[in-house]
């Protein structure tokens, strides 16, 4: 990909005007970096190569992600991201480093849609921020600090359905213990799930995609097999998923 393609956004077509667009352009971007992180992290992780130049990781608003040299014009159509993450690889602890990988990325995605919206009125760079700041962030993501906030949330004195409230608040469904890393503090219920997969695509749990929880059979679901976005989400009390809303099936005890 070269550097012209990557300054025009890699396919995003004209530049974001609007709050909606510039935030969908964040999203995309986040998605993207966080597939770079999570699910293709081996291939990331091989790419930053300690004895190559210094490397930079992309997201992109058609949610592909690329390692690459920054781009030689000063200054850029767009902010770059952080210089020579590569290099720090073999230094560091794998995890430290895909972690301090992530808060620099966190602060390019702030850094190019605070780009854009510098164009837009006091009122809606608010609006833009509080639509960005209710997703986790990526160094929460990939350090593990969704996760821990949501054990926060299971401390609460209301027991009955709690785990999967506190699920569907981070949106992030629970993952087998095996799956789990030994140092993050999880309960001991935790070892009796199961690896999740979606109840209708059958596609394994991905940090980077929203989920749902169904409250009748607790089978978890993407929110897009089922067309349900997170802002609808927070309006529903409880959710039932397609085939329980069909059959009728009486709640577990």
């Amino acid at each position: 990909m070269d550097a012209s393609y990557r300054r025009a956004g890699a396919g995003s077509g004209s530049a974001p005007r609007s709050v909606d667009d510039i935030y969908k352009d964040y999203r995309a971007r986040r998605s993207a970096i966080l597939r770079a992180l999570t699910h293709d992290v081996e291939e990331f992780y091989a790419l930053c190569d300690p004895e190559k130049e210094n490397l930079c990781l992309y997201g992109y608003a058609n949610e592909a992600w690329e390692v690459a040299l920054p781009a030689e014009e000063v200054p850029t159509e767009l902010p770059e991201p952080a210089l020579g993450i590569n290099f720090a690889r073999d230094r560091m602890n794998r995890r430290d480093w895909l972690a301090l990988v992530a808060v620099h990325s966190d602060s390019w995605l702030v850094s190019v849609a605070f780009y854009y919206a510098a164009r837009l009125n006091r009122n809606d760079r608010k609006c833009l921020f509080g639509m960005m700041n209710d997703l986790p962030t990526v160094f929460e993501v990939v350090s593990g600090g969704v996760k821990q906030s949501k054990e926060r949330d299971r401390s609460g004195t209301d027991n009955s359905g709690r785990n999967k409230l506190s699920a569907k608040q981070t949106s992030e469904p629970r993952l087998e213990n095996n799956a789990k890393e030994p140092d993050e503090g999880y309960d001991e219920d935790d070892g009796n799930h199961s690896e999740t997969l979606c109840g209708t695509c059958g596609g394994i749990y991905s940090a980077d995609e929203f989920w749902i929880g169904c409250d009748v059979c607790e089978k978890w679901y993407h929110g897009k097999c089922v067309k349900i976005t997170p802002a609808k989400a927070e309006s529903i009390k409880q959710y039932k998923c397609p085939s329980c809303c069909n059959s009728k099936r009486p709640r577990p005890l």
